[in-house]
């Protein structure tokens, strides 16, 4: 099978969609990636790349494909709109003159926000008439109003109305929530709308790290609770801070953030003037440490805004904290939730309740070794029975051959 990947964000960026690639061609499967220049979550273009012109480069055998953007900066919806508008443009132009003459069996999109990436990934489907499929991983625009992006009522309804338009001319929509369903069912019409989940990459579940591993002192001794991922406006950071600084007299127990992001700047301020020396962000590290690095925590936390939106999301650390088998802190609600508590592999709050999230914190801490690690193996064990990465590369091939048909037979 021959596959077009339209994804505005791919390695050196670190998303799923990187790992995915890598098990498609494994999975024996030739695959192109038409991508942007990386520039997420720094919001500059990354050293090697310029943002002019196309570039094209081979990773773990696909062909990559990267049209120019602006990149999105540090902060302002002004400049992330033209980042995701650069995109589409660049896309229509530039991705179908590189990619004309080109062959493929389907056309799928990764759709993180922003979904409108897949513009022209629908324009490049009608070209070489092949079916669409996306892969929905945020709800728009849902999720740009809980964030704070745009709150002006009439730019949200444009939003939704293309994003309808996006649905319906797609030939099949994958959801990773089974809370999306109806959410992108009442927009799709007649397109199918079909729940498949996030996976990680095998070295979540090997059991000992295959590369050496940063050096950070935080996690070195007493009980730590890392946090690992986007330090962004979704994921209540707040709370975390507040957490913290209710267990300032419980030394023993550290808060770790791991990643970047647009609020980790307003962290590490308030890590200063609150003189929380339980509360660290030692910075990004290379995602080939993350499993090892997991796996020395006494607890993974995970956090999202209260926010329906978020209620419905499944954040894909949750996947990967249960690849580890390390136990679980769930503060957030909805979907996720559900999920932590259905695998029992650790302790769930409510979203936004930083004493809630405190009193799960000490009552992991309190709790003997033997019950915590019962926790994680719980968590290892749902993961390989519902996420495991081989059983859902094979169906997700299995899902795009059924598009391939279906399109055929419609034709």
């Amino acid at each position: 099978m021959r596959i077009l990947i339209v994804s505005q964000y791919f390695w050196p960026e670190t998303f799923r969609i990187n790992d995915l690639v890598k098990s498609l061609v494994e999975g024996g499967a030739v695959v192109d990636v038409l991508t942007g220049k990386p520039n997420y979550p720094e919001g500059d273009i990354y050293s090697g790349f310029r943002i002019m012109g196309v570039q094209q480069d081979c990773w773990k055998d696909a062909q990559v494909f990267r049209i120019p953007l602006i990149p999105r900066g540090r902060k302002g919806a002004v400049r992330l709109a033209l980042n995701y508008i650069s995109f589409v443009i660049s896309g229509l132009f530039c991705g179908s003159w590189i990619l004309r003459g080109k062959q493929y069996d389907v056309v799928f999109v990764y759709g993180v926000s922003p979904i409108l990436q897949a513009i022209p990934a629908l324009f490049l489907g009608w070209l070489k008439r092949k079916p669409v499929v996306v892969w929905v991983q945020d709800l728009w625009p849902e999720s740009l109003a809980a964030t704070g992006y745009i709150s002006n009522l009439k730019i949200l309804d444009f939003v939704r109305y293309a994003v309808s338009i996006i649905y319906k001319k797609s030939d099949m929509l994958l959801v990773q929530s089974q809370a999306f369903v109806p959410f992108v069912a009442v927009m799709a019409a007649r397109t199918p709308v079909i729940y498949y989940p996030n996976s990680v990459d095998d070295t979540f579940t090997q059991s000992s790290p295959q590369v050496p591993l940063p050096v950070i002192a935080s996690m070195d001794s007493g009980f730590c609770v890392l946090f690992a991922g986007n330090i962004g406006a979704g994921q209540s950071v707040e709370v975390i801070v507040e957490a913290a600084t209710l267990l300032k007299d419980h030394p023993e127990i550290r808060f770790v953030v791991i990643g970047d992001g647009s609020r980790r700047e307003w962290m590490l301020k308030q890590v200063e003037v609150l003189a929380l020396e339980n509360l660290h962000l030692p910075g990004r590290f290379p995602i080939e440490t993350m499993p090892g690095l997991m796996r020395k925590a006494g607890a993974l936390l995970v956090s999202l805004t209260d926010e329906a939106i978020f209620a419905a999301t499944v954040p894909n650390k949750i996947q990967a904290y249960m690849a580890v088998g390390r136990p679980i802190l769930a503060s957030l609600n909805g979907e996720g939730a559900r999920l932590v508590t259905q695998a029992n592999a650790g302790l769930v709050s409510p979203a936004g309740d930083a004493k809630r999230l405190a009193d799960t914190v000490l009552q992991l801490y309190n709790m003997p070794q033997i019950e915590r690690d019962r926790l994680g193996d719980n968590g290892r064990s749902f993961f390989r029975q519902h996420f495991d990465n081989t059983m859902l590369t094979e169906r997700l091939i299995e899902l795009l051959n059924l598009a391939v048909k279906s399109k055929k037979a419609s034709s």
